[in-house]
């Protein structure tokens, strides 16, 4: 099982976008960019039941996520291992997500009836670079 340092936590912490790869029924990879956040020893993102990245970690929960530097292209954290969709306290972490990306209280792009959902990663394998 994989382990993030506490430097690749801080590097998680920093509102830089990250990319979710997760596998289409066919096989082929699907990557997006999302917000990251840190939680205990987890990595999380958000998003909404229905939505491509939700409907692909139901039928196969393998998912890696991505978090590059934008200051040092050699300081990144890269994270696989299964994606656990939790709908229970989604919609308080998306508003922390709006808060840590754009400092505001509460996400502004909620559509009605849209069901918030956050993707829980317990890592399996990291990968860390401290940069140059």
């Amino acid at each position: 099982m994989g382990k993030l340092n506490d430097d690749a936590k801080e590097l998680l912490n920093q509102p830089i976008h990250g990319w979710v790869t997760t596998l289409r029924p066919d096989g082929s990879l699907h990557s997006t960019v999302v917000w990251v956040a840190v939680d205990g020893d987890d990595v999380i993102f958000n998003t909404a039941v229905g939505r491509a990245k939700e409907r692909h970690l139901r039928a196969n929960p393998q998912v890696s996520l991505s978090v590059l530097d934008p200051k040092d292209a050699f300081h990144l954290v890269s994270v696989s291992g299964v994606g656990e969709l939790e709908l229970e306290g989604a919609d308080e972490v998306i508003d922390g997500l709006a808060k840590k990306y754009l400092g505001v209280e509460t996400y502004p792009y909620r559509q009605p009836g849209e069901q918030r959902v956050t993707v829980r990663i317990r890592p399996e394998q990291v990968i860390y670079s401290a940069g140059s």
